[in-house]
């Protein structure tokens, strides 16, 4: 599964091309020349449409209810993070064309071939079981609110059509994001412009201060930037040749382009009072005409099978990346299904409080994404210096490479930054404790600290 098919042509075998409706065989391995397609402009609504969805309204929601803004600072916060975090999303796109390989497999050059594992893990776990049980519980939601369906049986209709898409694999996914970019555009601004009518835009918040904007501008950026995990898993089959500034612009600005203006909508739509015991979904859509109310829920459904259909192809990708030669019966489209039943057991744990487990999960994620990336990229720097491309894609296979200063670099950065900075329900670190208008920080200590100490470290190394 981590080792091309026995081919002397070293193409896969059968071919696959770009061909839609075809099981992908590929698994973490790079894909040879002969198998690249595509352009970069499909990078646009592979990164769109999945966050055309209500986890994006939800960013702008607990903004303003449960951070204390008013619309205009939370506003200020979800662009400025959205936007750091699709700005590194473009950039690390570009290395799907240069190595073929999913993204968890080019951080071997920043932590090793075996250290990679602990990352690889991680984002597998988040991706696969997190965010499926997060997107497919507003699904459920959605589909409850919408035809009264319970709400486990609703989860299990959409769990099943995620698994589905992820199953089939790249071609697939590229496809149906592209055929639900426009279907979801146009309802979610409908809904926008409506919601814009009856919103109080005005309101003063309830005193969520410097504390209150450092933590909505962490939930964008965890949001936007846990998408950096996944980037090269899309652009791997480009080829080599793909415009590299269209490679870098096109996911930039169809994350960000999505994930702010969702988030803004959201935003705006918590200073509308919602109907009383209300879902989640349905306070969104309670001030909405019946017909627009409608609408709105489906695309919430269909916005959530988007984005699960990233979440779970690249959270099998992820373990794929262990580089372990596992049982070739473990291959991608099995560790699809096995991910996505992991993924539904934790949507279904999670019914009773989705809000609160929300967010929550925002800030972990930039937790232990933003020390990743402070390693990732000053690797990517460095190694601009000292290798050709042909000596690193070698290194990537090489199962004797090993780099401890990439993964102490990421644990310490964790270490450092959670018990200090942390700012959650549960768990309240020492600085935001003593000092409640720090908010929390946690993500920019973290990536500051690996960043730096990565960068000593690795040059010592040398």
């Amino acid at each position: 599964m981590t080792t091309a098919p026995a081919d002397s042509s070293g193409t896969l075998a059968p071919a696959y091309g770009d061909k839609v409706i075809a099981v992908e065989t590929a698994g973490s391995e790079p894909i040879p020349d002969a198998e690249r397609h595509g352009s970069p402009l499909q990078l646009l609504w592979t990164w769109a449409s999945p966050n055309i969805e209500f986890a994006t309204v939800f960013i702008g929601v607990i903004s303003v209810l449960f951070f204390g803004l008013s619309f205009w600072e939370a506003t200020a916060a979800i662009v400025l993070g959205t936007a750091v975090g699709a700005i590194t999303q473009g950039f690390l796109s570009l290395d799907g064309p240069r190595f073929g390989v999913p993204q968890m497999v080019i951080g071997r050059f920043s932590f090793g071939y075996f250290g990679n594992i602990l990352p690889s893990a991680a984002n597998g776990l988040i991706a696969g079981v997190g965010w499926f049980a997060v997107n497919s519980v507003s699904a459920a939601f959605a589909l409850n609110t919408l035809t009264g369906l319970r709400p486990l049986p609703s989860l299990l209709l959409v769990v099943v059509a995620e698994i589905v898409i992820g199953f089939i694999g790249h071609n697939f996914v590229h496809t149906f994001e592209k055929y639900a970019f426009p279907a979801l555009a146009v309802i979610f601004l409908l809904a926008g412009v409506w919601t814009f009518k009856d919103a109080n835009l005005g309101g003063g918040g309830t005193g969520g201060g410097i504390g209150g904007f450092l933590l909505a501008f962490s939930a964008a950026w965890g949001y936007a930037a846990g998408w950096n995990p996944y980037a090269t898993d899309y652009s791997r089959y480009l080829p080599r040749t793909a415009n590299k500034l269209k490679t870098v612009v096109y996911p930039a600005v169809g994350l960000f382009v999505s994930v702010a203006i969702v988030a803004v909508i959201g935003a705006a739509s918590a200073t509308i009072v919602a109907p009383k015991n209300a879902t989640p979904t349905a306070a969104f859509t309670g001030h909405l005409p019946g017909w627009l109310g409608d609408l709105v829920l489906l695309a919430i459904i269909l916005g959530a099978i988007s984005a699960n259909a990233l979440n779970i192809y690249s959270g099998a990708i992820s373990i794929a990346s262990f580089g372990l030669k596992l049982p070739t019966y473990l291959s991608r489209s099995v560790l699809v299904v096995v991910s996505g039943i992991a993924g539904t057991a934790a949507a279904w744990a999670s019914l009773d409080d989705a809000g609160s487990a929300y967010e929550a999960f925002l800030l972990v994620i930039a937790y232990w994404v933003a020390p990743w990336l402070g390693v990732v990229l000053v690797e990517r720097w460095l190694q601009g210096r000292t290798a050709t491309d042909e000596e690193l894609s070698a290194r990537l296979g090489d199962r004797t490479f090993a780099n401890w200063p990439g993964l102490a670099a990421l644990l310490i950065g964790v270490a450092v930054s959670v018990p200090l900075f942390s700012n959650q329900e549960d768990y309240v670190g020492y600085v935001p404790k003593h000092w409640p208008s720090f908010g929390d920080i946690t993500p920019l200590i973290g990536f500051v600290v690996s960043a730096g100490l990565y960068t000593v470290l690795r040059r010592r190394q040398k």
